[in-house]
């Protein structure tokens, strides 16, 4: 009951920092990681004892899910580049890097747990560097590249994880059975989220209840996780291909209420999630603190030692893979986007926080190896994660809003205007089509007819008022307010009967079912 009480008030958290962080602009997971710190050390707080096993599959699935739901297949195709540099080139480069220094300053530590360690600590996490570079004003590139670093690079680094582990249990290793387990990895990941995806899409369409299909989707991500790992493929690759594959292949453009429901629930549900991971991460203080042993100072050396060597190769990797891809992008016309200067290359280099997955990982090593042997390091290796993460986590994520600040990296406004003005063209020119084709099979009159016009014409101008000339802009402005008037009447109106209504529902005799039913068609109402 402690435990459960302790997740409850990690959630509670959750929801507490985001307006706090909001007044002292500071992102919610450092927040949140900040709280569970000092939390941890209070001597009425029970110590975590969720099982390791469970961190991975209970965590990176929703947000992983939730995380893909603001971008799209589209935008991994046009960043392809950069991020296979980041998400696959970078984690073998720093995986190997970290191996090597720390097999070197760590007494004992065969090479098998050093690469366990450079793998769990190489892929910066995608949920922190989005929470935080996504509201910094960042020109879009720059999130989409972070936010596919961050989805694509567990894949990589998980898969490397569990090679490595696996020889320091059994004491053998073989790079041919390593690549293909890799291989095999990712080929029954992807079979298993486009089937998973594909019979959700399916599923979704004989539902039809919003309810029901905001339901669905949340048991999805799991499904294809739990799926994917029995079958002994990478489950994150594998909610990364059903997650995408639903977001391409939308069952239906006019389920206004389902997709309202569903950007609404996978809202709260990334806010929860994430703020409780967050401040697991704090929490496991105390458990890491006490693997130290009487050696607290030495091992916070060695884990300083890491971090900057995970944030120097960071950095010494980006400067010639950023000028190799401008480069290749200039004389070829390849239809990517990447940071186009230096300024954009250092915010992506500072970007690199680690966090849930590294935690998961950490404290998932086994306690021994197959001959009942403590496994070589494990307190090293997990102290030495904890310092990587809350370093890069604390102080990255804290001061990458001062250096973009100092650096001058904004979103190109006139750009997204230029975009969203565009669209809203689109809109309003399908919105006419629509009503031409109306016309020749149906006889409209003609104050009727009119009424349409203005209101197809108003799809895009409510949207961009740049589509009106002019001589016009006044008389829409002027229209628009009448609008607005009428709207906010309509509001209180609505608001009122839907008062009386729900005092209806303590009348005796009322009938709590056809009161929620008529409740349920003037909040219709309203959102229309």
């Amino acid at each position: 009951m402690e435990q459960v009480a302790l997740v409850l008030g990690l959630m509670f958290g959750a929801v507490v920092t985001v307006p706090l962080g909001d007044r002292l602009d500071l992102p919610a997971p450092v927040l949140m990681t900040l709280v569970g710190a000092g939390v941890a050390f209070l001597p009425f707080v029970p110590n975590v004892d969720i099982p390791p096993e469970f961190i991975l599959p209970l965590v990176l699935p929703p947000l992983l899910y939730a995380a893909v739901q603001r971008t799209s297949w589209r935008q991994f195709t046009a960043h392809r580049r950069p991020i296979l540099l980041l998400a696959v080139a970078l984690v073998f480069v720093t995986t190997a890097a970290v191996a090597f220094v720390v097999n070197a300053i760590v007494p004992g530590l065969p090479i098998a747990a050093a690469v366990a360690l450079g793998a769990l600590v190489a892929p910066p996490d995608p949920v922190a560097a989005t929470a935080v570079a996504g509201r910094l004003g960042l020109p879009r590139r720059l999130v989409s590249i972070l936010e596919g670093e961050g989805l694509f690079n567990d894949v990589t680094a998980i898969v490397l994880y569990h090679v490595a582990i696996a020889a320091a249990v059994t004491g053998s290793f073989s790079l041919p059975s390593a690549a293909w387990q890799l291989v095999l990895s990712a080929v029954v990941a992807v079979a298993v989220g486009v089937a998973t995806g594909w019979l959700s899409n399916r599923l979704m369409g004989y539902l039809g209840d919003a309810t029901l299909q905001v339901g669905l989707t949340l048991m999805v991500p799991f499904v294809s996780y739990v799926v994917a790992e029995e079958l002994h493929g990478s489950g994150v690759l594998a909610v990364l291909t059903t997650a995408l594959f639903l977001a391409e292949h939308a069952a239906d453009a006019d389920d206004v209420m389902g997709r309202l429901a569903g950007n609404t629930f996978w809202g709260i549900v990334d806010i929860l999630v994430t703020g409780a991971a967050f401040g697991l991460i704090g929490l496991e203080l105390r458990n890491v603190f006490g693997t130290a042993d009487g050696h607290v100072l030495r091992m916070l050396g060695w884990g300083a030692i890491t971090t900057a060597v995970v944030i120097g190769v960071r950095l010494l990797w980006l400067l010639p893979a950023t000028w190799l891809a401008q480069r290749l992008h200039g004389k070829r016309d390849y239809d990517e986007d990447i940071p186009v200067s230096w300024r954009e290359t250092v915010v992506v280099w500072w970007s690199g926080m680690r966090g849930v997955a590294s935690v998961a990982l950490a404290l998932a090593i086994p306690l021994t190896t197959d001959d009942g042997s403590p496994f070589p390091g494990r307190d090293e290796i997990v102290f030495i994660a904890f310092v990587v993460i809350l370093s890069t986590l604390l102080l990255q994520g804290l001061t990458l809003p001062w250096l973009v600040k100092r650096l001058g990296v904004r979103a190109d406004t006139d750009e997204e205007r230029e975009l969203e003005h565009r669209l809203a063209l689109r809109a309003a020119q399908a919105a006419r089509h629509r009503l031409r084709e109306i016309e020749e099979v149906e006889e409209l009159p003609e104050e009727l007819s009119e009424r349409l016009h203005r209101t197809a014409y108003e799809v895009g101008a409510r949207i961009s008022p740049d589509l009106v000339d002019e001589g016009r802009r006044d008389f829409h402005a002027r229209r628009v307010q009448r609008l607005r008037t009428v709207q906010r009447i309509q509001r209180e109106m609505l608001s009122a009967a839907r008062h009386e209504v729900l005092a209806a529902r303590s009348e005796p005799g009322a009938n709590p079912e056809i009161v929620d039913r008529v409740l349920r068609h003037l909040d219709v109402r309203s959102l229309r």
